[in-house]
C-alpha cells in the first residue's frame, strides 16, 4: 500500500513539474561584428531575441564589460512567442579594436547569456 501511495505521489509531483510555464530566451545571434568603422560613426547595434518559452520573459539586468559600451534593455515583459531587442551603443570616439561582452540576466530557464561585439574603429586621419 505504501508503494502505491509513493508511486502516485511521485507521478503527481512529476506532472506538476512538467506543467509549469517557463520563459526561454533565444537570440538571432550572440555576436555582432561592427567590421571596420570610422571614428565617430554610428555605434548603435541591436541584438534581436525571441521568448521561445511558455511564460512571460523579463530581462532583469544588462551589463557591459566596459563603460564605453552602453546596453539598453526592454522595460516591459516579453510575451511567449514575441520578440524584442537589446540595444548596444559603442563609443566610436575610441579608436582601435572592439572586443566587449554584454551580459544579459533574466528569468529565462536557460540562465544568463553573454553577448559579444567586435570590430575596429579606424581614425580617418591616419
Amino acid at each position: 500500500m505504501k508503494n502505491i501511495f509513493l508511486s502516485v505521489f511521485l507521478l503527481t509531483l512529476g506532472y506538476v513539474a512538467v506543467a509549469q510555464d517557463v520563459a526561454t530566451i533565444s537570440f538571432d545571434t550572440l555576436v555582432i561584428d561592427y567590421g571596420q568603422i570610422s571614428k565617430g560613426a554610428d555605434g548603435v547595434r541591436q541584438f534581436k531575441f525571441t521568448n521561445t518559452g511558455t511564460a512571460d520573459l523579463e530581462i532583469t539586468q544588462v551589463r557591459s564589460s566596459c563603460g564605453c559600451t552602453i546596453p539598453k534593455k526592454p522595460e516591459a515583459a516579453v510575451a511567449p512567442g514575441a520578440s524584442d531587442v537589446i540595444e548596444v551603443k559603442y563609443d566610436t570616439e575610441r579608436v582601435g579594436p572592439i572586443r566587449k561582452t554584454i551580459t544579459v540576466a533574466s528569468n529565462a530557464s536557460n540562465g544568463m547569456v553573454a553577448l559579444k561585439i567586435k570590430g575596429e574603429v579606424l581614425d580617418p586621419q591616419k
